[in-house]
């Protein structure tokens, strides 16, 4: 169990809910990092006492030197700041909870610092699962899936003898606020209906991802990697009342299932406390409130983000790395009312058609291919 917690994105929502967390459970924090919220950080910085406080932007960094200048509180900025908290001594464990590409390498600053990861940055893996994993391997830490799809089939693998049980991942998907939708009727969505997620509360860009089901694209190849399957025995599942987190079906054909109210708090929890199981601040789950369980398959011509993870994945190491950077790019742009929904997927699409077969040596190579796969969105719209 935990003892003391770096905190890397601990503004956003799942940084918010880890500290209801370790509210209750009384774990020290020894940092906390934040994009720009300065005045939330503050407020954390009081109530936690870390040693250290980051803001990623640099003058968010400097409003907040001056708000904390009557405490001992160090305060850094930008990437190197994130590593700091990511290696700081006193942590035993790194929760990443950063949105984006910028998870990855206080990932693997952390590791190569052997501490262990609770890791709710879907970036890591998607773009430097093969690096990512080697280090964990040979570093000896520990890494505990955050996302509560990773975290339900971590959870109903406990007790798996050897990997030739395993014989398929079922990666359950909300279905987000257009399940059922065909392309035409997604033509004109707009930016306030696609920031309406049905069972989720979550970031405008993950909101955006699971609208788009690049979100469950992007667990796909997290799955790939955490889980050391090939693709090919991960299917993704269509359940839209999100009470089933995941489900492994084993070689007998058997299957178990993780289920709970959709509540983060539970697999964020899990991850800072594993092997250990204590009282959640979680409300418990009654079926007999739910009533019944549904299940459908993806439309992956609809959803085409979805179906170009997985292309991605088959295509080369870098395709994952081209189509998450794609991605984010076009999710901003979306953001900002400059492109239309559908855009969204056919820019990815075309970066991932497009993406360089080189292998990944380093972390260099994912960072060169991150930035090419945003330039050329920017120069195709």
């Amino acid at each position: 169990m935990t003892e003391n917690l770096s905190v890397l994105g601990s503004t956003g929502s799942i940084g918010t809910q880890a500290l209801d967390v370790v509210r209750k459970l009384g774990i020290q924090i020894s940092a906390l990092t934040a994009s720009r919220n300065v005045t939330l950080m503050e407020e954390q910085v009081r109530e936690f006492k870390p040693r250290l406080a980051v803001m990623f932007d640099e003058q968010s960094a400097k409003d907040l030197k001056v708000r904390l200048a009557d405490t001992s509180v160090k305060v850094e900025y930008g990437m190197d700041g994130l590593i700091c908290a990511s290696t700081i001594d006193e942590a035993d464990t790194v929760l990443n909870a950063v949105v984006g590409m910028v998870g990855l390498q206080p990932t693997l600053a952390a590791i190569y610092h052997r501490k262990n990861i609770a890791l709710a940055n879907k970036e890591t893996l998607v773009t430097g699962g093969k690096l990512v994993m080697n280090a964990v391997r040979e570093y000896g830490v520990k890494l505990y899936p955050v996302d509560s799809e990773h975290s339900a089939i971590f959870q109903c693998l406990q007790g798996m003898n050897n990997k030739k049980e395993l014989k398929k991942i079922l990666l359950t998907a909300s279905g987000g606020p257009f399940f059922g939708k065909t392309r035409k009727e997604l033509e004109n969505v707009t930016l306030e209906q696609a920031l309406n997620h049905p069972n989720w509360s979550m970031g405008k860009k993950i909101t955006i991802d699971s609208s788009t089901m690049m979100n469950k694209g992007l667990e796909v190849i997290e799955a790939r990697w955490l889980f050391d399957v090939p693709v090919e025995n991960i299917e993704v599942v269509v359940h839209r009342e999100s009470i089933i987190h995941s489900m492994v079906e084993f070689a007998d054909n058997s299957v178990i299932a993780q289920l709970g109210v959709p509540d983060m708090r539970i697999p964020i929890q899990y991850a800072i406390t594993y092997p250990q199981r204590v009282e959640s601040p979680v409300k418990e789950l009654r079926l007999t409130d739910i009533g019944s369980l549904t299940f459908a398959k993806p439309d992956l011509q609809t959803f085409d983000c979805l179906a170009q993870c997985i292309q991605a994945v088959r295509r080369c190491d870098l395709a994952p790395v081209v189509a998450n950077g794609a991605n984010e790019m076009a999710v901003e742009l979306f953001l900002q009312r400059k492109i239309r929904f559908l855009q969204i997927g056919e820019l990815v699409a075309r970066a991932v058609e497009n993406a360089d077969t080189s292998p990944i040596s380093c972390v260099d190579d994912i960072l060169s291919a991150d930035i090419s796969a945003r330039e050329s969105v920017l120069a195709s719209v």
